[in-house]
C-alpha cells in the first residue's frame, strides 16, 4: 500500500507542480496566454485563477500524502518521484496535446509560429514521462521480495 500511495501522491504533486510552473510563468510573467483564450480577457483571468487554485489543491493534497507517508514509516523515495515525473510529464502532455490541439482552448504563444514551442513543451513532457517510467520500473523492482520472484502487489 505505501508503494502506490507513493506513487499517488507524488503524482499529485506533480501536477500541481506543473500546472503551478505553466500558470506563474507562461499566463503570469510572459503574459503569453490564458488558460481559456476564447473568450475576453477577465475570462481568460478568472480561468487563470480556477487553475491556479486546482494547482494548489493537487499539491497541497500532494503534501498531505506525503505527510501521512511520513508519519508511517516514509515514503518509498524512487516510487515517490516516479509519481512527480508521471504527474508533472502526463499534465504537460495533456495540456500540449488537449489543450493546444484538440480542444484550442489557448496556444502557448500568440503571433509567432507554435511549431517550436510545441516540439519543445511536449518534448519536456515525454522526457518526464519517460523519466518517472523508469523510476517506476526501477521502484516496483525494489518493492519485489528477494529470491520469490512474485510482487508483494496485487494486480489490478
Amino acid at each position: 500500500m505505501t508503494y502506490r500511495r507513493s506513487v499517488a501522491g507524488g503524482a499529485l504533486l506533480g501536477i500541481g507542480l506543473a500546472a503551478f510552473v505553466d500558470e506563474a510563468v507562461f499566463h503570469q510573467l510572459l503574459h503569453w496566454h490564458h488558460f481559456y483564450d476564447r473568450s475576453t480577457p477577465g475570462a481568460g483571468l478568472v480561468s487563470d485563477g480556477l487553475l491556479h487554485a486546482g494547482s494548489w489543491l493537487a499539491t497541497v493534497a500532494g503534501l498531505f500524502v506525503y505527510a501521512d507517508l511520513r508519519r508511517r514509516g516514509g515514503p518509498r523515495r524512487p516510487a515517490w518521484w516516479a509519481g512527480v515525473c508521471l504527474g508533472a510529464g502526463g499534465f504537460q502532455l495533456f495540456d500540449g496535446v488537449v489543450d493546444h490541439k484538440l480542444l484550442r482552448v489557448h496556444q502557448i504563444r500568440y503571433g509567432v509560429d507554435v511549431t517550436p514551442y510545441d516540439w519543445a513543451w511536449n518534448a519536456v513532457a515525454v522526457l518526464l514521462l519517460l523519466t518517472g517510467l523508469l523510476l517506476w520500473r526501477r521502484a516496483r523492482r525494489s518493492a519485489l521480495p528477494r529470491g520469490t520472484g512474485r510482487h508483494p502487489l496485487p494486480r489490478p
